[in-house]
Parts: structure tokens; C-alpha cells; sequence
């Protein structure tokens, strides 16, 4: 099983979203992570879904996704040639001697401190999901009072001619 990261470029239209989930439940394909967002154009929004299975399974989603009315174009976003982002929102427990301990570590990451009470601190940290994954490592030691993902989102590096004409509405 691998995992894939797709791409839609859909039309931004009321119920799209929710076929597109029907989808992947009827067939019983599981959705791990799920974003859609506005684009430039907007008649046009972008969703991104990471999902998980064997090549045929894969093949079997993108054909499906690509069916439906809505759908403008279907890829999968290559970790090497993409730039996958992810946000996470943190809370840690924390009291004076564990304070300037998390502080080092966030500063090391390049997270922002965006919430200090007496108890804890709130963090916010953007990047790559394994950046993401290797800071909560860093902090497993700490008691996680709340945490929320957004899931990846993402796109291909440089100018991809046929993306930016479906974008734009020239195809």
C-alpha cells in the first residue's frame, strides 16, 4: 500500500465536495486527509486528497474521480517534484521549568509561540508533513492537552502549462 496525494481541479459548485466523498465511500476507499480551497479563478477550486493503496487501487480512484461532471483534471503530486504543506495548531502543558525547553525546540523548527497561559502554550507550525511529524516526536514527552491538522495541500513546482490554462478556464 502507498500512499498518494491527489490533486482535483473542479468546478466551484454547491455539492461537489460531497460527491467526491460519496465517491471514494461508496467504493470503500478511505480518505486520510482532505482540503479544498478556493483558487484564483472563482469558478474553479482545488481539492487535495491523501489517500492510501496498491497501484491498481490508485488507478481505480483517479479513473473514478475523473468521471465525474465537475472534474476538470485529476493528478497525483510527486513528493519530489510538489510542494506539500501542512498546518498544525499545538497545545502543550506547560509550567516554568518545561516553558524555555518547549520554547527551544519550537525555536528550532521555526514554529510560533501564538498562545502563553499559566498551564500551556500554543503552537503553530507549517511545513512538510514529515516536518510536522518529526516535531510532535520531539515533544512526545510533553503532555498533549489539544491538537488539530489540517491536512496537506499542495502543488507542483514551477509552471505547469496544462494546470494553469484548466485554472484559468482555458481548457
Amino acid at each position: 500500500m502507498e500512499k498518494a496525494v491527489l490533486s482535483l481541479v473542479v468546478e466551484n459548485h454547491a455539492n461537489v465536495l460531497a460527491r467526491v466523498a460519496s465517491l471514494f465511500s461508496r467504493r470503500g476507499f478511505n480518505i486520510d486527509s482532505l482540503t479544498v480551497s478556493a483558487t484564483d479563478n472563482p469558478e474553479i477550486s482545488r481539492i487535495t486528497i491523501v489517500t492510501e493503496g496498491d497501484a491498481q487501487v490508485l488507478k481505480q480512484i483517479i479513473q473514478q474521480t475523473d468521471k465525474l461532471i465537475e472534474t476538470k483534471l485529476v493528478f497525483v503530486l510527486d513528493s519530489e517534484k510538489s510542494l506539500l504543506r501542512e498546518l498544525l495548531l499545538l497545545k502543550i502543558a506547560a509550567d516554568e521549568d518545561s516553558l524555555s525547553k518547549i520554547k527551544e525546540i519550537a525555536e528550532i523548527y521555526h514554529a510560533k509561540i501564538i498562545d502563553v497561559t499559566p498551564t500551556c502554550m500554543t503552537l503553530e507550525l507549517t511545513g512538510r508533513p514529515d516536518k510536522i511529524n518529526s516535531f510532535l516526536g520531539m515533544l512526545k514527552k510533553y503532555k498533549v492537552v489539544e491538537m488539530c491538522r489540517t491536512g496537506i495541500t499542495g502543488m507542483e513546482r514551477g509552471e505547469n502549462s496544462y494546470v494553469t490554462q484548466v485554472l484559468h478556464g482555458e481548457i
